[in-house]
C-alpha cells in the first residue's frame, strides 16, 4: 500500500476511534449523585404517592403524619411532623442509563472497527495488490 494511503487510513481510523471515544469517556468520568433529584427541587410526600410509598411499622408514612404520630425532638423541644416538613429525592440512573445505552454501544461499535481497521492497515494486512492483468472485452 502506497504511504500515503496507509497514511490517510491510519489517521482517518485513529480519528474514528477518538470521536467515538469521546462519549464513553465522558460516561465514564462523571460523579455517581448527578442522578438524584436536587436538594433544593425536594419533591413533597403528597406530590410523590405515584413513584414510592413509604411505610413505618407497616402503616403508610402519610397517615401517620396526618393523625401526629410521627414526633421530632430538636433543641429539648418536641413536636409533631407534618407532611410540608418531608421532602423526597429520586435516583433517575435507571431512566437514563436506558435512554444513554444505544448511543454508548453505537460509541463502543465505533472504537472496535476504528481499532480493527487501525490494525489492519498497520499490519499491512490491506495492501494495495493492483490489477493482475487486463479484462478481455466480450465479443
Amino acid at each position: 500500500m502506497p504511504p500515503r494511503i496507509r497514511f490517510l487510513f491510519l489517521t482517518m481510523s485513529a480519528t474514528l476511534f477518538f470521536v467515538a471515544a469521546v462519549p464513553l469517556g465522558a460516561e465514564f468520568s462523571r460523579r455517581g449523585d448527578i442522578w438524584w433529584t436536587p436538594q433544593t427541587m425536594l419533591v413533597p410526600l403528597a406530590e410523590s404517592a405515584d413513584r414510592v410509598e413509604i411505610y413505618v411499622r407497616g402503616r403508610p408514612l402519610a397517615a401517620l403524619l396526618q393523625t401526629g404520630q410521627i414526633r421530632i425532638a430538636e433543641d429539648a423541644r418536641i413536636g409533631a411532623l407534618i407532611p410540608s416538613e418531608i421532602g423526597l429525592r429520586f435516583n433517575n440512573w435507571d431512566r437514563v442509563r436506558a435512554e444513554r445505552l444505544p448511543g454508548l454501544l453505537v460509541s463502543a461499535a465505533g472504537c472496535g472497527i476504528a481499532v480493527l481497521v487501525f490494525l489492519l492497515v498497520l499490519t499491512g494486512r490491506l495492501a494495495y495488490r493492483g490489477e493482475k492483468g487486463h479484462v478481455a472485452a466480450a465479443a
